[in-house]
């Protein structure tokens, strides 16, 4: 019985602290960012291809700072194909 209960103890620790990050999975890399509240909206992001534009629309989102990590993320992408 205490084994179960310390196991509920951990998974609920896990599921709080992975409901206060967004998982931002980017072209090339995988990014993790802040959230301002908690929610369980957009934890886990794919902002793969052409989805960028919907993704710098939410609020939730911008406030985090999604804006930055998509910028530098064009960036990185621009420089490697200028070579």
């Amino acid at each position: 019985m205490k084994k179960a209960i310390l196991g509920l103890i951990i998974a609920a620790a896990a599921g709080y602290g992975l409901l206060s990050y967004h998982f931002v999975l980017l072209d090339s890399s995988l990014k993790i960012l802040k959230k301002t509240t908690i929610r369980y909206e957009n934890t886990f992001v794919d902002a793969r291809g052409t989805k960028k534009l919907e993704l710098a629309l939410k609020p939730d989102l911008i406030s985090a700072g999604i804006n930055d990590v998509l910028d530098q993320a064009n960036g990185s992408i621009n420089k490697n194909t200028s070579k």
